[in-house]
């Protein structure tokens, strides 16, 4: 079953080397890797804003840019949202706390 997040990655490598008129994802391509990292940032603190704000619509739909722009800059690095969902899966069952303090040690 193709599910939503598939569906954004195929679209997403469908488009990277499109016409950057044509195309957001191809501006950003075109833009470089700095410029899909703002994006990003912009969109966190947009949701963060939200978030204070209590606006749950708000939160929605900036969270929604947000992982649109995360699976963008995965892209471009060669990743993708399954191997951040492998990486979520490897750390289920794993205290927060103790997750972070084992990532202090490497």
């Amino acid at each position: 079953m193709t599910t939503t997040l598939d569906r954004l990655e195929a679209t997403i490598r469908a488009r990277r080397n499109g016409d950057p008129a044509a195309s957001y994802v191809a501006r950003l391509t075109a833009d470089g890797r700095a410029r899909m990292a703002r994006k990003l940032g912009e969109e966190a603190v947009e949701t963060v804003v939200a978030a204070m704000e209590g606006d749950a619509a708000a939160v929605t739909s900036e969270a929604a840019d947000l992982i649109f722009h995360l699976a963008v800059l995965l892209a471009d690095m060669g990743l993708s949202l399954d191997a951040v969902m492998a990486e979520l899966d490897r750390r289920e069952g794993v205290s927060g706390i103790a997750e972070k303090a084992a990532r202090a040690k490497e």
